[in-house]
């Protein structure tokens, strides 16, 4: 279902089940978030999630939550499980103290541009394409929505929801979505060249700065600097970043 492959310092998650579009059933939710637990308790520094076949991600899996409507007595229960789960990785994903990138070779539609989208970075082919399609279905793409709604404009994010359009990479890359986009044979290198250069930064400032990104998005000028310099002299009384500055002021590379 899904693959774990470790590079040095970066940790690459594989989701396997190209050949149902990678959906994210209940099972596949479980197997990442015990592979993303793991890579968080790991040394490792930069984490990547690609995907096998045409697609990245279709999102959920629709049988099974057939299935669960079919149930006239729990079905609600089991469906407000399975969304709980899958708004715990998320977030999860999102809050991760290490860089978090996305390697997106295909279409990520509903949960699928859900979990891009909660990652730090996206990099994309340039054929991909993104969407929070449900409505076409008759389904508001409600709990997808919240993770794009952060990446790019609020007014684009709803416009997508409502009509079921797709983005294309360029687009997407744009509004904010996408971080690099390259052609197709040159994805993994493109990133892995992005992992292997966040993996050479020191670890607990990339983990103080995704704190002050999320602490300061969306407050007023003011509230944001308030926000913002604890956490910028929190990091420069670790220790860590002294190393840091007497490299510069010495002019050579930081040992780390």
């Amino acid at each position: 279902m899904i693959g774990v492959s470790h590079h040095g310092a970066i940790t690459r998650i594989t989701l396997q089940n190209g050949a149902k579009l990678n959906p994210l059933s209940s099972q596949m939710l479980q197997a990442l978030t015990d592979a993303v637990e793991a890579f968080a308790s790991s040394d490792a520094r930069v984490l990547v999630i690609a995907a096998e076949g045409k697609a990245f991600c279709a999102g959920h899996d629709l049988r099974e939550i057939q299935g669960f409507r079919a149930d006239p007595d729990g079905g609600a229960a089991r469906m407000t499980a399975l969304f709980t789960q899958c708004s715990r990785l998320m977030h999860r994903i999102a809050t991760l103290p290490k860089p978090v990138i996305a390697e997106v070779q295909g279409i990520a539609t509903a949960a699928g541009c859900q979990l891009a989208a909660s990652c730090d970075f996206v990099v994309a082919a340039d054929h991909a394409r993104f969407g929070v399609n449900g409505i076409n279905i008759g389904l508001f793409c409600s709990t997808p929505i919240v993770a794009l709604s952060r990446k790019i404009p609020p007014s684009a994010a709803y416009e997508l929801a409502a009509t079921g359009d797709f983005l294309d990479a360029a687009r997407a890359q744009s509004l904010g979505l996408v971080t690099r986009v390259t052609v197709p044979e040159d994805l993994t290198a493109a990133t892995m060249a992005l992992a292997e250069k966040l993996a050479t930064k020191l670890p607990s400032a990339l983990a103080i700065g995704k704190r002050v990104f999320a602490a300061q998005a969306g407050l007023a000028l003011d509230q944001a600097y308030a926000a913002a310099t604890p956490l910028m002299v929190e990091n420069l009384m670790n220790a860590d970043t002294d190393e840091g500055l007497q490299a510069f002021i010495e002019k050579r590379q930081p040992r780390w």
